[in-house]
């Protein structure tokens, strides 16, 4: 950095409110013990997926937080949804953020997966050494001057 940084929280005030809404991606793999576990919500601290869930829809509100160039948004929806790959074995992991604004809600639901796949991680860590969180991405966002883009 030099001495006057060139960091700063860029100026949305003359855009547009929009409705918007951005869907995000990813997975945690992990042994077929340990998804079997959870699937029956079997672990030892609990329904690892619940959790998941809550803690999914907490990171989303609270990102701004967490990300210093991120704007605070008025979140109107959080939805959080999780899919058991028997085959591979895995938990795919996905996050939609709604609501109007003058920015868009990517970061909150990237967030939102991130932080839903770490809690799952911290719950099997004992054991399963082998998890790996994969493939976080933005799948999808509508709204604001872009339009519509999917990624998937």
């Amino acid at each position: 950095m030099d001495a006057t940084p060139n960091i700063r929280m860029i100026d949305v005030g003359d855009k547009k409110v929009t409705y918007r809404q951005a869907t995000a991606k990813g997975r945690i793999s992990m042994k077929k013990e340990t998804l079997q576990i959870v699937k029956k919500a079997g672990l030892s601290k609990g329904d690892a997926i619940a959790t998941a869930h809550i803690a999914g829809l907490m990171a989303a509100k609270e990102t701004p937080k967490l990300l210093p160039m991120c704007h605070p948004l008025l979140i109107e929806k959080v939805e959080m949804d999780f899919k058991f790959d028997d085959k591979s074995p895995a938990i795919d992991i996905s996050a939609t953020v709604k609501g109007s604004g003058k920015t868009g809600f990517e970061m909150e639901a990237l967030t939102a997966v991130t932080v839903a796949a770490l809690t799952i991680y911290d719950m099997c860590k004992s054991s399963d050494t082998s998890m790996k969180i994969e493939n976080v991405r933005l799948a999808r966002k509508s709204g604001g001057k872009s339009g519509t883009v999917v990624l998937e």
